[in-house]
Order: C-alpha cells, then structure tokens, then sequence
C-alpha cells in the first residue's frame, strides 16, 4: 500500500510541478513559434504515458499484492494485450515525430527573398559576414585563410568583393525580413543556437548547414555555442541585435567590406601592425582565455602584463619581455604561470605574426602603465602596496576563486574580509588578521572557512609578496567601509 501512495504522490507532485513552476521559455522573437507548440504535443504526450503507466502500476501493487494463500497465474502470452500495446505506443510514436519532422521540412525551406548572413564560428568567437550591393556572398576556402583574411574569401572573386565583414560577436538584422542563416566552422563542432529565434544547428568543419527565420520583436539577444567545443566553450558568447530596417541600413553602411580590409591590411604602419594582431586575436580565439581590460580569465590577462614580473608554477619568476611571450606562444607549457592550468596549446606562427601579437601586447602593457599612478603621486606607500598585491593576485589566479565585490565564489569574498570574524568547518571562529591570512596562503587546509571546499592550493609567496597580498586584502575592507559611511542613513 505504501509503494502505491508513493508512485500516486509522484504523478501529482510532478503534474503540480508542471502547472506551478517559474521556468518557461522565453517569447519567441521569431516565426518559429511552431517550434514551441511541437514541443508542447511531445510533452502532453509523454505526460500521458507517464501518468497512465505510473497510476497503472499503483492499482497493480494493490490489487495484485501478495495475499495468503494466492499464487499468481502463469500467462507466457497475451496477444491481444500485446497487440493494443503495439497499437498505442506507434500511434504516441509518430503523433511525437510527425510534428517535428513536418516543422523541421519548413525550417530548411528557405524563401527566394530571404536575406543571407553568415555566420562563421571558432574557438571559441563568433563572426559574420553580409552580401554587398550586389547581394551575393563571394566564394570562400580554407586554404585563403590568414591573418588579413579571416574569413578565406577568394580576392580574385569579385562578387566577394564588396561582402561586409563583422568580425565582431555582435551582429544585427532587420524585422520582419526573412533571413538565410549560412553556418560554417573553422576548427571544431559548434552550435549556433539564439533561444528566442528557437533555432539551434550544428557547424561541421567542411561543410556549411543552413535554416532560415523572420524576425519579429526588436531587442538583443544572446548568441550561444551549444555545441562543447574546448576549455573556453562557456564563453563563447554574442549577440544579436534585432531592429528596424532603416536603423539596420545604416549600422550594415558603416562596416567594412572585404576590399577595405585588404586596403588596410597592405599599409605598412603601426597601426596595421596592431591591427594585424587584434585579428590575430580574433582569429586563433586568444581572448576567450586572455582578457584585454584587466579581467579575470582562464589565462593570465594582457593589460598590463609586458615588463611586469609574473611568478611561475615551478616557484621561479619571469620578467615578461619579447622573448617570453614568443616562448608561451610557441611553447605555452615551458614555463607556466602560477595559479593557471597548463591547457594552451601550441601556435605555429611565423616572425610577421609573433611580432604582431607581442606589439598588441606591448601597447595594452604600455597603456595600463600610463594610467597607474606613480609612487611619488598622489597615492601613498599603502596604496602603491596594495596595487602591488592586486596584480599579485591577478597573476597567481587568487581572483578567479575570490571575488573583491562580494559576490559568491569558490572562496570567501575578500571584500570587507579583513577585520571580520568568520565561523570555521571545524565549528570555532576566528579574526581575518594578517597571521590568519598568512597561514591561509601558505597552509589553506589548516582552517577552513565553513561553507567552502578545501580546493585552493598551497602558494610559495616571498615575505614582500605576502605583505602585498595582505595589503590588497586589507584595502577591499577600508573601500568597503568607505562605501558604507556614504550610504544614506549609516
């Protein structure tokens, strides 16, 4: 009896579950609506055969449960059970597929006044490309692929050469205009997947998969690779921009053709140079590992980096001159960071490049330093200390587990950390001082902090490192009082 109350109360809890839950799909932002109601014929009807075998199995454990003195009857065959049971389930079977394959049928159908857009993915970034005045896309090979040509458009084909290239993640359409969508991979599987346009397709290296779409509501939209394409697949993200068509007219005007680009990529400048290494960038995927503003990520970040002194996994340190950057490019597990799993792969690039990538780098470095201020300005020892510890911890990956805004992390917040008293795994507490933090870094497992996994390794850092460190941590706990005392009311 009690099995069978459990299996009734699982039918209810999971029909409530259905009718009551906040988790919907967005609106559609499409004509693919159909999509939607394809989906909700395939619920139904599971949800049918879900409560109909779950309630049968119920009233079978009731009435068929074992009573004294009853045997159940041998029945090797049934087949007129066996043939209603054929019956049914073909007819749930194909009343779940015929909708989807009839929905599928027209999401390949494209119109003849469709408008094309290709989307081209990589690891782990998306680009795009648009016909030109002419309205055809020019003809494209792998083997036309470098760093000015991303895209490997043929330059002798001169319908290609007015393509509009986006070499951005960000691209836009116009509403209520039937769109081809061409996709096509440089490396790997990917997918291209807009929720609200309810498409979702795979990118096979070698061949080009296509569906088309009308849009219908203005608004961005994030564009998502729902495909695992490598350690930077989650962010692999963009974006697309619905809007009317005049607004979209003159965005589409503003961007460069493909003939502008190899205008551009034939001046010999520094400028060119820098630009030759932002596609560079773009191309091989380098910024979903390496931020360019200072932010964390799966690698070391490239604002500031050139000329700084980074620590290394084996407890030696580096100055990061031309020659080590080379060396990370060529041979990326040579000398590792520490604090930064060692997933780069090698890049085989040649002097033009190389020198191109270390010159990006170069100006990012050169920028940031312009910006610091110097020890003898304004800012006093502390504060120059407190810089120095948080590149510190940029660069042994203390940021990527510990947040300085107070968000939830791996590990505690640093963000007003410092002079509180935290309760311990162990159930006792104790003060966030600079002997704590000390034996935190250089002995994590000894006290851990409740609610948090003992997962951070144990660091090497010098005395001044640690007094750096310390200084970063303890200046989050001034900034955070600070902003409390400006608060109204406190």
């Amino acid at each position: 009896m009690a099995i069978a109350i459990i299996l009734i109360l699982i039918v209810i809890a999971s029909v409530l579950f259905h009718i009551l839950a906040p988790w919907h799909a967005t609106p559609a932002a499409s004509n693919w609506g159909s999509i939607d109601t394809t989906l909700l014929i395939t619920l139904i009807i599971s949800g049918i055969f879900f409560i109909a075998i779950t309630v049968f199995m119920a009233v079978a454990v009731m009435r068929y449960r074992h009573k004294e003195g009853s045997r159940a009857a041998y029945q090797p065959e049934n087949k007129k059970l066996e043939t209603w049971l054929i019956i049914v389930t073909s007819v749930g079977i194909a009343a779940m597929l015929a909708p989807g394959l009839v929905v599928y049928s027209d999401f390949i159908r494209v119109p003849k006044n469709a408008y094309e857009l290709e989307v081209v993915a990589q690891q782990w970034q998306w680009a795009f490309r648009f016909p030109g005045q002419d309205g055809k896309l020019g003809k494209s090979d792998i083997k036309f692929v470098d760093s000015a040509n991303p895209f490997g458009l043929d330059p002798k084909d001169p319908v290609g050469q007015d393509d509009v290239l986006i070499r951005s993640n960000e691209v836009r359409l116009p509403l209520d205009k039937p769109v081809k969508v061409l996709l096509r991979s440089k490396d790997v599987l990917h997918n291209f997947y807009v929720p609200q346009i309810r498409s979702k397709m795979d990118m096979v290296p070698g061949m080009v998969s296509y569906f088309w779409f009308t849009p219908t509501k203005a608004g961005k939209y994030e564009i998502l690779c729902a495909e695992f394409c490598g350690v930077g697949h989650y962010n692999m993200r963009g974006h697309m921009i619905m809007e009317e068509q005049g607004t979209f007219d003159q965005w589409l005007n503003s961007q460069p053709t493909f003939a502008q680009t190899l205008t551009t990529a034939a001046k010999p400048s520094q400028d060119s140079v820098l630009e030759k290494g932002r596609l560079l960038v773009e191309k091989y995927g380098c910024g979903a590992c390496h931020s360019q503003d200072g932010n964390n990520s799966l690698g070391p970040g490239w604002k500031g980096l050139y000329g700084r002194t980074e620590q290394l996994a084996d407890g030696t340190s580096v100055r990061v001159d031309e020659a080590y950057l080379k060396e990370s490019i060529l041979d990326p597990k040579a000398r590792l960071v520490q604090g930064y799993p060692p997933v780069m792969v090698a890049y085989t690039l040649n002097d033009d490049e190389l020198g191109a990538l270390v010159a990006l780098i170069k100006s990012l470095g050169a920028e940031q330093q312009d910006n610091e201020p110097s020890a003898s300005g304004a800012s006093g020892p502390g504060d120059d200390l407190a810089t120095q510890g948080q590149r510190l911890a940029g660069s042994l990956g203390c940021l990527a587990c510990h947040s300085v805004d107070g968000s939830k992390g791996v590990g505690p917040s640093w963000q007003g950390v410092y002079g509180k008293t935290e309760t311990l795994a162990d159930g006792t507490s104790i003060k966030v001082d600079e002997g704590y933090i000390r034996e935190s870094v250089l002995d994590p497992g000894a006290k851990i902090v409740k609610g948090y996994s003992p997962v951070m390794p144990a660091l090497a850092p010098s005395d001044q490192e640690l007094n750096a460190l310390i200084a970063f941590i303890k200046s989050k706990a001034n900034a955070d009082a600070d902003a409390s005392k400006a608060e109204p009311g406190k």
